[in-house]
């Protein structure tokens, strides 16, 4: 079966390429943990509320939650890959030193906005110590720990970018063309 599919595959002029994870970064599976953690949990719902019509109370909650966590923690990949929502419009018609302070501007901006966040997600962890989720007896602060842990990543990944860009002289933002 195998040999006809790739005769099938070859006559059409196409080929699976193989698949490289090497280069994935820890936090991309931390994404995926909590994104199949979700999927599960989403289904589990399905089954329970529309099988068994007996709904389980704690899975939109904590649905929820996991939704949060993949959302911040994929943000993290977000960060990583530079890869973020950008506008270089301006700079094709900038100088090219003031386009590159401005993206320099742009780096170090990025870094102190999250280096700040986690810092106010860590001042709301602290006034939140005695907070529970609504119905699931755990502390909420179980939910602020992963968005901190997610900022704190997103900063020091921030910083790489940061340094990547200094070191070759140029950002997205300035060349879009080579990335």
């Amino acid at each position: 079966m195998s040999g006809n599919h790739d005769s099938l595959a070859a006559s059409f002029g196409q080929a699976d390429e193989t698949v490289d994870l090497s280069g994935t970064i820890a936090e991309a599976w931390l994404a995926l943990f909590f994104f199949w953690a979700l999927g599960l949990t989403v289904l589990y719902q399905f089954i329970t509320r529309y099988v068994f019509n007996d709904s389980a109370a704690w899975t939109e909650e904590i649905a929820r939650y996991l939704l949060i966590a993949t959302v911040f923690v994929g943000a993290v990949i977000g960060v990583a890959k530079n890869n973020h929502i950008q506008v270089d419009f301006f700079y094709r018609f900038m100088p090219s030193r003031v386009a590159r302070g401005v993206a320099l501007l742009t780096d170090v901006l990025r870094v102190a906005f999250l280096a700040f966040a986690s810092y106010l997600t860590w001042l709301l962890m602290q006034k939140m110590v005695n907070y529970q989720m609504t119905i699931v007896n755990l502390p909420m602060n179980i939910v602020y720990g992963v968005v901190l842990l997610a900022f704190v990543l997103m900063t020091w990944r921030a910083v790489g970018v940061m340094h990547r860009h200094w070191l070759q002289g140029f950002s997205v933002l300035e060349r879009p063309d080579t990335y």
